[in-house]
């Protein structure tokens, strides 16, 4: 399944669970109540940032959105992935958070020139980054931190905050949210 059926599934069921309707969740989230319809219908495919506002209007973790049914052994293969991506940024949704698992399990691959702003995830979440090849700035807090391979990052993965790819080559690194 697409990740785009995914989202339509997971979006749909979890709005009537809530007992929402799409123009109460339209207004939580900050989203036009036509683009929800759309994204439940299977008919857009929401960005990044979008999927972080309606599970931050659920008050659900992004993977929420995304999840699938699993076994208790579960193997991964990249090629397997559908990528999330808005422009130079690309992202791999590995693990969900679960009953079992209170994580989510990324990977992140930037281009060179990337800049990608995230609007922040679920209160009392941390973000882990690691970096696998590359250079990363993150900014956040205010702050910025330059990263290159092998480096690790963890903050407040509450508040907005950006990544950069300033270098000449494609960074990747690998993103874990924990929620406490």
């Amino acid at each position: 399944m697409e990740a785009g059926e995914i989202i339509a599934y997971n979006l749909k069921r979890l709005r009537n669970e809530k007992n929402l309707t799409l123009g109460q969740l339209a207004n939580l989230a900050g989203v036009s109540k036509v683009v929800l319809s759309q994204i439940e219908k299977g008919e857009a495919n929401p960005t990044i940032n979008t999927i972080w506002k309606i599970a931050g209007a659920l008050q659900l973790p992004y993977s929420a959105l995304l999840e699938t049914q699993e076994k208790a052994t579960v193997q991964i293969r990249k090629k397997e992935i559908s990528a999330l991506s808005e422009d130079k940024y690309h992202i791999f949704h590995y693990y969900a958070k679960t009953a079992d698992r209170n994580f989510e399990l990324y990977q992140m691959e930037a281009e060179p020139g990337c800049e990608h702003t995230s609007v922040g995830h679920s209160t009392n979440s941390f973000e882990y980054l690691m970096v696998l090849k590359g250079e990363l700035i993150l900014e956040t807090g205010g702050e910025e931190y330059f990263l290159k391979k092998d480096d690790a990052i963890c903050f407040d993965g509450s508040v907005s905050h950006s990544y950069k790819n300033v270098g000449k080559k494609d960074a990747k690194a690998v993103m874990l949210i924990h929620y406490r």
